[in-house]
């Protein structure tokens, strides 16, 4: 089965006759379902169709967002101003756009305590409720309790929108 360059079907064709078609419009015959019975041929410019998929490739991958996870790191034992601190870090990572980790490490004994770490990560939960929602539970992994914690919708869209407005404006 061939089809022709401006999109008009030529039928079944020998495989002589569609290559002859295909040099008469001075372009190249290309198979594009070969396991179609009968396979069907396409008569195109094979260069201009690959620069154009090399160019699709390159736009979505152009608009396509990375996602960064940042960490932030306390034990179980860390103090209030401290942990404002953290916390001060953590809203600013979701604001940005950014995953946060959230990591309590337990160091000798305090293992045995590691309620206290997973008191700490409910409290970063509530304190975090406005600017992210959690995307991880928190579970223990050997000597760390960790959860990641995502920005929420509408503020990665903000963020966004500000940081084209800043382009735009530069």
């Amino acid at each position: 089965m061939v089809v022709g360059a401006e999109g008009a079907q030529l039928g079944v064709l020998s495989l002589d006759d569609a290559l002859n078609h295909a040099a008469d419009a001075e372009l190249d015959l290309v198979e594009v379902a070969p396991n179609a019975e009968p396979p069907v041929c396409k008569i195109m410019d094979f260069g201009k169709f690959k620069y154009k998929q090399s160019k699709k490739a390159h736009d979505a991958k152009k608009k396509q967002k990375i996602v960064k996870i940042k960490e932030v790191k306390v034990t179980p034992n860390t103090e209030k101003h401290d942990y404002e601190f953290k916390l001060n870090h953590a809203k600013r990572f979701l604001a940005e756009g950014s995953k946060v980790k959230m990591t309590v490490f337990f160091r000798g004994r305090e293992i045995t305590h590691s309620e206290l770490g997973l008191r700490l990560l409910t409290r970063f939960t509530a304190d975090l409720t406005e600017a992210g929602i959690i995307e991880v539970e928190p579970k223990q992994e050997g000597r760390t309790l960790s959860m990641i914690v995502a920005p929420k919708a509408e503020d990665t869209k903000k963020s966004g929108d500000a940081d084209k407005a800043a382009a735009e404006q530069a």
